[in-house]
């Protein structure tokens, strides 16, 4: 038997595909290494972010507290007839501005005029009985004098006389109540202001017991803006201005301002000058009062607005609201610390200042914040701070 060759086709074949295993594993291992490589590469060497940082000092701040107010006028009064009778004339119209002392209404005197005439009547009736009764007198004088007569018919002279006189007097006050009522068929005006609506025309009868007034009458050269405080705010109100007490208070308070309906500010600013002597037991607030000029009458009574506390913060700390996030009714910021390792922490805001929120508790001077940039910032991570001069500046004002 022939002994066989050592390389046959076979085994070569084999051998081949054994060596192209080994190159595809050694291929296959490199490419591990250079992935494992690459990924502690990475893990090594992470991407710093580079955010603007702003740090956190001390400056003067104004901030604003807005609370609902209604405006009246500084006198507002109902004008009602004193006397019962038919209106004759309306002197005004609704809305127009009158005078002190300016006509209004004039109802129908003629029955008032009858009535001072009666009274002229009996004072006069009075005055005839009285000088009778004087006469009496003077004729008994003498002749108890005499002892003609007894000296009691003398003492009801007297008496009789004493009775004339009362009878004067109320003659002569009763011709004053006419004459007082007949000054009542003109009504006037008791001070300078608006006339409100006339629901009363010419020729309508009207009396004192009457439940609606005739118009009203607004005093509006200045006007009342009044005010409510809870306790809380009262008792801050009461902290942030100097003063031993709520009158030095009130003397040393900055002028307040007054936002109208549409948002707009009053041009002339007003000053506080009261506070209500009691807490309402029903809303738990207090009312106070601010007064305005109001020269050109571009305010009337039953406007409603906002007033508007002007507080000043000598060392506040100030931080842009582009710089915060809010959740769940918490503010937050992001600090850097001297690492430039970032940390979210909460933060304590007691007012605003234009775009800036002033914070309370939370941050002190010298802290730094990121500015922008925070959504996608995690726990502990570090960063690279942008020092942009514009952004090195750590006030936003108003």
């Amino acid at each position: 038997m022939k002994q066989l060759p050592n390389h046959t086709p076979v085994s070569n074949a084999v051998k081949l595909s054994n060596n192209v295993i080994k190159a595809m594993s050694l291929v296959l291992a490199i490419i591990l290494f250079a992935c494992n490589r690459q990924e502690k590469m990475q893990v090594a060497n992470p991407i710093v972010q580079t955010l603007p940082v702003m740090a956190i000092s001390n400056s003067k701040e104004t901030t604003f507290l807005e609370y609902p107010a209604a405006i009246e006028g500084a006198v507002d009064l109902e004008i009602r007839p004193q006397v019962s009778g038919t209106i004759e004339k309306v002197f005004v119209n609704e809305g127009a501005l009158v005078q002190k002392g300016q006509p209004l209404f004039k109802i129908n005197e003629l029955p008032y005029k009858e009535a001072l005439n009666n009274a002229k009547a009996l004072l006069q009736s009075a005055q005839a009985a009285a000088l009778n009764a004087q006469l009496d007198i003077e004729k008994l004088t003498p002749l108890v004098a005499n002892k003609v007569v007894s000296d009691f018919q003398l003492k009801s002279a007297k008496a009789a006389y004493q009775m004339a006189l009362a009878n004067v007097a109320q003659a002569k006050a009763g011709i004053g109540t006419a004459h007082i009522n007949l000054g009542y068929t003109l009504i006037k005006a008791p001070v300078t202001g608006y006339v409100g609506r006339l629901p009363k025309k010419q020729g309508s009868l009207v009396s004192n017991a009457d439940p609606a007034p005739l118009t009203q009458l607004s005093d509006a050269h200045e006007v009342h803006v009044y005010f409510s405080l809870s306790e809380d705010d009262f008792i801050n109100f009461n902290e942030k201005y100097p003063g031993h007490t709520l009158a030095e208070r009130l003397k040393n308070i900055p002028g307040v301002s007054l936002l109208l309906a549409d948002n707009t500010e009053y041009p002339h600013p007003g000053k506080l000058d009261m506070v209500d002597g009691q807490f309402d037991k029903q809303t738990g607030a207090i009312t106070l009062r601010a007064t305005f000029p109001n020269q050109k009458g571009l305010l009337r009574s039953g406007n409603t607005g906002k007033l508007r506390l002007t507080m000043t913060h000598e060392q506040a700390l100030s931080v842009p609201q582009e710089a915060t996030m809010e959740i769940q009714d918490k503010i937050f910021i992001y600090s850097v610390s001297q690492d430039n390792k970032v940390s979210k922490q909460p933060i304590t805001v007691m007012g605003t200042s234009g775009n800036s929120y002033l914070v309370k508790n939370g941050l002190k001077a010298g802290d730094r914040i990121v500015l922008k940039g925070m959504e996608g910032l995690k726990e502990g991570e570090i960063i690279t701070p942008e020092t942009t001069p514009d952004l090195t500046a750590v006030h936003i004002k108003k």
